[in-house]
């Protein structure tokens, strides 16, 4: 396995991309379409092609999966199948419904598709003017509808044991687009590219020069230009999911959008965030999801039994901690003090809401220049 350099600042898990000041200039130069859908900014970058309509191409796929994957559009498999209108789904529908199948006997149900039911109770979209919480009755009728171990997966064929359950597919969706999306480009012979939908950021080979794609991690609860996590990487998908962007407030408490199958609210478990590196988009993203279910101790364990799987763990008190093996896989460098093999600490262990002025005094700047910003998982 080739070495791969991960400079690591600490903090932070919005994903960015970035041109260094030393890159070359055929570097500099790429084809680029931004558009929003999968209810995020999806931008894809190509370095080493000129034909346009491969970005098109891209951008189609993203449309084509997404009617197949939203359970918010009314014409699309999710959003039938949960209305009880189909039973048989397409091949593509069927692999992703298994794979989040997977990661819920691997989790022992901590990630669930079929949280449908308690997800669509609560609106965490920033437009809400007086959020509110979920009915408690509405909500205790709902968990009894939630178990992925009552979904029938045969073939292409989907079964609910419970009448009123349901399938949610956000945690799982975007890493198997960005899958599709690179085996689309490296079939047209690409090998040079940036595959980004919102916090999921996956890369096709290397810049032209051979340079690594440098993805910038976000300081949580901070301003998008605010970065303070670098990491360089080649061919590989980093993935983020965290607290910070989707949530809502109610009484003076944050909600967020990471809920928990089995009391039916957010997860409290003093994660801010959990990052995956990881050779499928598909399976960081359901990672970065079920790490931040299990909580820290557990979340190490899962991230740590998967093969060319690395996971950086962000807590509330303000310390990060990387997975076993990081560390040998990648060059680390930072200027703060290694205390143990899995932890390294942060400059303080406060609060994140508490930290943004006293790291952003201490961390010495970067010399990069972001070229888009993407929203968490």
């Amino acid at each position: 396995m080739n070495r791969r350099l991960l400079s690591f600042f600490l903090i932070g898990v919005i994903l960015f991309t970035f041109t260094g000041c030393d890159t070359k200039k055929s570097d500099d130069t790429f084809i680029t379409r931004t558009s929003y859908m999968l209810n995020t900014i999806v931008t894809i970058n190509i370095y080493d092609s000129t034909d346009e309509s491969l970005l098109d191409g891209c951008l189609d796929l993203c449309r084509k999966y997404e009617e197949l994957f939203s359970r918010t559009i009314d014409t699309s498999e999710i959003a039938r199948l949960n209305r009880g209108e189909i039973t048989e789904v397409s091949e593509d529908t069927a692999e992703l419904i298994e794979k989040g199948l997977f990661y819920g006997e691997l989790t022992d149900g901590a990630f669930d598709i079929s949280v449908h039911p308690v997800s669509s109770l609560w609106d965490f979209s920033s437009g809400s003017e007086n959020p509110s919480l979920p009915d408690p009755a509405l909500l205790e009728t709902a968990l009894k509808k939630v178990d992925y171990q009552k979904i029938g997966l045969q073939n292409q064929t989907v079964s609910f044991a419970v009448e009123g359950m349901g399938i949610e597919l956000g945690a799982i969706a975007k890493g198997y687009i960005a899958d599709r999306i690179k085996e689309y480009l490296t079939e047209h012979g690409v090998k040079s590219a940036t595959i980004n939908l919102g916090g999921n950021m996956l890369c096709v080979g290397t810049k032209p020069s051979g340079a690594l794609f440098r993805i910038g991690i976000q300081k949580p609860f901070a301003d998008h230009s605010q970065v303070v996590g670098i990491v360089d990487i080649d061919d590989l998908s980093v993935v983020s999911s965290g607290i910070y962007e989707r949530y809502i407030t109610v009484d003076g408490k944050q909600y967020h959008h990471i809920l928990n199958p089995s009391t039916g609210y957010p997860y409290d478990n003093g994660l801010v965030s959990v990052t995956i590196i990881s050779p499928e988009s598909a399976d960081g993203d359901a990672l970065s999801t079920s790490c931040f279910c299990l909580g820290l101790e557990d979340g190490m364990k899962l991230v740590e039994s998967q093969p060319d799987c690395y996971g950086i763990f962000i807590m509330s008190d303000g310390t990060i901690h990387y997975s076993e093996g990081l560390e040998e896989q990648f060059q680390i460098e930072t200027d703060l003090p290694v205390y143990a093999s899995r932890t390294v600490s942060t400059l303080l262990p406060i609060p994140v809401s508490r930290a943004s002025a006293t790291v952003r005094a201490a961390m010495a700047s970067t010399t990069t220049t972001a070229l888009g910003t993407i929203t968490g998982s």
